[in-house]
């Protein structure tokens, strides 16, 4: 609506997947799924619900009452309860059994679970696309040499593709993080109101093995091989922490990701896509912006200074439960998923389209070449030629930096090895030259490490992955 206040994460950036998993929609629908759950399994275990009620509740979990259940919390103040009300309208029947035996964090936080869980695997899903595209265009460039560097400055050079599996792995890092978080990711179960199970005890006449066995069969009911062993009234926030901190990690990621592509784009080595109708700057029509990297960059800021939230909500919390989480957490934990979903969207659409420019990256290796490969043609012109090593040595030196000064003073293309040939010291020919310096020398062991990373670390990623979620991955402006 315009005259209110909407979140872009929604309007402009995040996909429609992960915004119905943390919509009103899914939200209370689960917390039905939940109640049902609960009342099925305290069926099971011997306590009064008829089939009757179950049905009644089962044939409205889909039909939310939102408008309903807004107007009681405005009498009650009091979200969980307006929406147990709100149910119980509708289901007359099992209105007296909804909720028997829980607190609020029953449905709020086994929810936050579910819907952490659901997220995790849609970020998965889009993290092994952003992979896969990244080794593809790995194994394309792995053997085009280009110019590294080392604090901007020009060091020894690598592969296009060698650099791009620095991308690749720290994606590797974040698919290994985000396993490890959904592995062990539990339910809060139904624990009470200070996590003593008091009233489930009370319900079950003190038989603490059907207070055990009711946690199953609800941790079961809603697709979880367990529950968190021991809580307050809430399971630990330090879940929060470790779930968000893996968005953190592909914050870094994609930031890292998008500066590089930003550098590059100003050398103008490489360039995000750039549509045929795009505006590049609405003053300045010649200019192509890289707005996407830089959206990576704005979003993952957002993400990577929002992790103080649930570091500061886990550090904070008093005895049992203190209530000073919840409006952070309706917050924060939302918009981080929101904006990862959005920063990788972005990634894959980058690194698919991205645009590599052979020419440009090999103008740049000629102009640096001579400098780098000063020290083999003072040992070919000392073994082959039979040359003095000091002399030779002092001779590339002065010419060096006469070559350097008339790039930076002048302006002038580097003449290095114009002033080498010219020198009868060296007593080296063009083409003798014109071998020392090919490129693919200068690159190490590049491209050979880029087929092994591709065959041993990410290839095995890929084979027992699949893109199935990658439909997330869209791309509003």
């Amino acid at each position: 609506m315009g005259d209110r206040y909407e979140t872009p994460l929604c309007k402009r950036y995040a996909s429609r997947r992960m915004q119905y998993i943390f919509s009103d929609d899914f939200k209370f629908t689960t917390w039905r799924k939940l109640w049902i759950a609960l009342a099925e399994s305290e069926r099971a275990l011997g306590i009064p619900i008829t089939e009757q009620q179950i049905s009644e509740l089962k044939a409205n979990a889909d039909n939310l009452n939102l408008d309903r259940a807004t107007e009681i919390e405005h009498t009650v103040r009091h979200d969980v309860m307006s929406h147990i009300l709100a149910y119980g309208e509708q289901c007359p029947a099992a209105k007296p059994i909804i909720h028997l035996g829980a607190t609020s964090c029953y449905v709020g936080d086994n929810t936050d679970i579910i819907q952490m869980r659901l997220a995790l695997e849609q970020i998965r899903s889009l993290l092994i696309a952003a992979l896969r595209a990244v080794c593809g265009f790995a194994e394309k460039y792995k053997a085009l040499p280009t110019l590294a560097y080392t604090h901007f400055q020009t060091a020894q050079p690598t592969t296009v593709g060698k650099r791009a599996t620095l991308w690749a792995y720290d994606l590797v890092c974040d698919i290994e993080q985000l396993d490890h978080a959904l592995a062990n990711l539990k339910l809060l179960g139904c624990k009470g109101a200070t996590g003593t199970c008091a009233s489930f005890l009370e319900l079950f006449d003190g038989d603490l093995s059907k207070v055990r066995e009711l946690e199953r069969m609800i941790a079961a009911r809603m697709g979880f091989e367990s529950c968190v062993p021991v809580s307050g009234q809430t399971y630990t926030r330090k879940i929060d922490f470790n779930v968000l901190s893996v968005l953190a990690g592909i914050a870094q990621s994609a930031h890292k990701f998008s500066n590089d592509i930003r550098l590059l784009a100003h050398m103008k080595e490489i360039e995000e896509p750039f549509e045929a109708g795009q505006v590049g700057s609405s003053a300045m029509p010649y200019k192509r912006n890289p707005m996407r990297s830089e959206r990576i960059a704005s979003l993952s800021r957002h993400i990577l200074s929002n992790i103080i939230n649930p570091e500061f909500t886990a550090a904070g919390q008093w005895l049992e439960r203190t209530l000073d989480d919840s409006a952070n957490r309706r917050l924060a934990i939302p918009e981080m998923f929101l904006a990862t979903d959005a920063v990788l969207s972005l990634y894959i659409n980058v690194i698919s389209g991205a645009v590599v420019y052979p020419g440009v990256i090999a103008r740049h290796m000629r102009d640096e070449l001579p400098f780098i490969a000063s020290e083999n043609i003072l040992m070919y012109c000392v073994k082959q030629k039979g040359g003095d090593r000091q002399t030779l040595h002092e001779a590339i030196r002065r010419h060096s930096q006469a070559a350097a000064n008339e790039i930076k003073q002048n302006g002038r293309t580097n003449d290095l090895l114009d002033r080498i040939l010219a020198d009868p010291a060296f007593g080296i020919t063009r083409d003798e030259l014109d071998e020392l310096l090919d490129p693919s020398k200068f690159t190490g062991a590049a491209e050979a490490q880029t087929d092994a990373f591709l065959a041993e670390v990410t290839a095995p990623i890929l084979a027992a992955s699949s893109d199935g979620a990658a439909e997330g991955a869209e791309i509003n402006v």
